[in-house]
């Protein structure tokens, strides 16, 4: 008899990743689509059904295979009805019935949840979480996302906002706007575009020499690596960004003392030249017993994380 698949699909606002995976959360085959955000982003749900409709044939493999779909989607998620309330990025602005639409297009049972808690399970499940069951996850991109994790299963909270670690406030005081409406997230500070803000910014201030005064564009990888050459402005910078996201993990870890905080996105790539300070941040604001038994790691799923996660939402539910 042949094992069954999962499908896992993290939805993104310029492209969709798709992938078959066994059961024991192995990637079999993945791919990637164009997000068509088009007429209001009506057609993303189509172009996804054909796109592993297309998958199908070229593999010359029936649809039965497929135990169901799990999807990781950018907004609040009603994990019930699998309705997601907003999603501004693909042109979605009023609640859409997800999951239905989803079913009505393949044929397959459907499970959705937001895509920075899909990349939170995908770490517990095979990543940089190890098998913890009480974790949090916190990504690093163009914004910042997160999920958090206890005894196995998502906090989602009562309307699908449980885990918006991004929109944390972390300067109450003259911060920087963000898209959610609010002023002084950790968003606005720690993300990627947060990061080349801030270097603009401390470049425009300072009169302190840096190589970064000598580069054409600045993007967050040029910070950390001039950080990691010892620049004292880009140390001023990284530093900055690791006060804010050691305070808010540490808070974060107050409330649920998780095993495990992994931190991923592309800003993650920095390594320890982000780990370490944020690790002497984390400790100094951290209540003791958190302190000694909350540990952070890098995330290791890169990627991969909201399709491995994604697929989880289908082998946990089905």
């Amino acid at each position: 008899m042949t094992d069954k698949w999962l499908v896992g699909v993290d939805l993104g606002g310029t492209t969709t990743k798709i992938a078959f995976l066994s059961t024991y959360g192995e990637i079999l085959h993945k791919w990637e689509i164009p997000t068509d955000k088009s007429d209001s982003g009506k057609h993303i749900i189509v172009h996804i059904a054909k796109s592993i409709d297309a998958k199908l044939e070229q593999l010359d493999v029936e649809k039965e295979q497929l135990i169901g779909i799990g999807m990781g989607a950018p907004g609040p998620v009603e994990m019930r009805r699998g309705i997601i309330y907003e999603a501004i990025n693909l042109g979605w602005s009023e609640n859409t019935p997800l999951k239905d639409l989803i079913e009505k297009e393949t044929g397959l049972p459907a499970v959705i949840d937001n895509d920075a808690n899909c990349a939170a399970l995908g770490e517990m499940w095979k990543g940089a979480g190890n098998g913890a069951k009480d974790l949090v996850c916190v990504t690093l991109g163009t914004g910042v996302g997160g999920g958090v994790i206890t005894k196995g299963e998502i906090v989602h909270g009562i309307r699908g906002a449980g885990g918006e670690l991004g929109h944390i406030t972390v300067v109450p005081e003259g911060g920087y706007s963000c898209n959610c409406g609010k002023t002084g997230c950790l968003e606005t500070v720690a993300s990627a575009t947060g990061v080349v803000r801030v270097a603009h910014e401390k470049l425009k201030s300072s009169t302190e020499d840096s190589v970064l005064r000598d580069l054409k564009a600045i993007g967050a990888k040029q910070v950390f690596d001039a950080a990691r050459a010892g620049d004292s402005l880009a140390l001023t910078i990284v530093d900055q960004l690791a006060y804010y996201l050691g305070l808010s993990l540490a808070n974060l870890g107050n409330v649920v003392n998780p095993e495990k905080i992994v931190i991923g996105g592309g800003v993650s790539k920095a390594g320890k030249t982000l780990l370490e300070p944020v690790m002497n941040y984390f400790k100094r604001f951290a209540f003791p017993k958190v302190r000694t038994s909350t540990t952070i790691d890098i995330a290791t799923l890169e990627n991969d994380a909201g399709v491995i996660g994604a697929a989880w939402l289908v082998k946990n539910a089905l």
